[in-house]
């Protein structure tokens, strides 16, 4: 199975630039750079340093069903922190375990203290499907004796 970084590096390349935002701005800017660049979540960054995470689902939760404004709001506020983060080393497999027992969608890979791309839930199940079509695949081969 594919590492964290090895699956980054297959993402199409206008996919593969991570755009991040500082604490300090406001959510409506999230939301304008989340629209802007077609993701779904933006990581947080201080200082060069991942805090946190800002998410469609958190503007949803956090803004949205408790009456604030986008426009007031720093991105502190609603961003889910402490942050999860997965190693450039670590198994598509343990991504996807850490994704789902951490109820994520995104997870940023950090490689030693730096930010190289963010995976989303989508990005980790489009390839678990590769990989068993070519398991399949395989396997049929070996049965068929070819």
């Amino acid at each position: 199975m594919k590492t964290a970084a090895q699956l980054l590096k297959l993402k199409a390349v206008q996919n593969r630039r991570v755009h991040s935002i500082a604490p300090d701005q406001t959510v409506l800017e999230a939301l304008k750079m989340m629209a802007e660049k077609n993701v779904g979540a933006l990581p947080v960054m201080e200082e060069g340093q991942v805090v946190g995470v800002i998410s469609e689902r958190d503007y949803a939760r956090k803004v949205v069903l408790q009456g604030r404004s986008s426009v007031g709001t720093p991105v502190r506020a609603i961003m889910s922190a402490p942050v999860v983060t997965a190693d450039s080393q670590q198994s598509i497999e343990r991504c996807m375990a850490v994704m789902t027992d951490s109820h994520l969608r995104h997870l940023p890979v950090v490689e030693g203290d730096q930010l190289i791309g963010l995976l989303s839930i989508g990005d980790l199940v489009k390839e678990a499907i590769v990989e068993q079509a070519e398991l399949i695949r395989q396997l049929e081969h070996y049965i068929r004796g070819h």
